[in-house]
């Protein structure tokens, strides 16, 4: 890998402003498409089968009772089967129907149909290239939030040993 300069802090600032512009854009998407939530909600049921509701609010980073509310609305519609949790009988878990296996694939058709007229004029390289740059921002996202965990919550000043 041949390394090159650091980007400079006015590359940087246009690259947080598109990603910031690129994500409004798609929590506005969200908010107005019914699909979407459910979507999510469905997709991170499908891979943590079994999970609990307040894991699956964790996982979506929303608050537990919209969760509840959203697995409700689900289970109504057959979507998702809600079973009690045999390790604690306050909660239960959550797992796919047939048919939530289903509406999660035509849901996911739905999305990638619309993200393909997004980047229609796109070359293969450049989904390719984008696709993996997205990734490594992640990565990279994931490893600066692991070290601001691992750092002492205590106070500037009770580090120091003066006094």
């Amino acid at each position: 890998m041949i390394v090159g300069m650091p980007a400079s802090r006015a590359e940087l600032e246009q690259m947080v402003m598109a990603l910031f512009t690129l994500n409004a854009g798609l929590d506005r998407a969200r908010r107005r498409s019914l699909g979407t939530g459910r979507l999510s909600l469905l997709q991170v049921v499908e891979g943590h089968e079994g999970a609990r509701p307040s894991d699956l609010a964790v996982t979506l980073q929303v608050s537990p009772s919209l969760v509840t509310r959203q697995v409700q609305a689900l289970e109504q519609e057959g979507l998702l089967a809600v079973s009690s949790d045999p390790g604690d009988h306050r909660s239960c878990r959550v797992s796919l129907t047939p048919a939530g296996n289903e509406e999660v694939r035509r849901l996911r058709k739905v999305g990638i149909a619309r993200f393909e007229l997004f980047v229609a004029d796109w070359e293969a390289s450049e989904v390719v290239t984008f696709t993996r740059l997205l990734r490594r921002l992640e990565v990279g996202k994931s490893l600066v939030a692991q070290r601001e965990a691992g750092r002492s919550h205590r106070p500037r000043w009770a580090a120091s040993s003066g006094g």
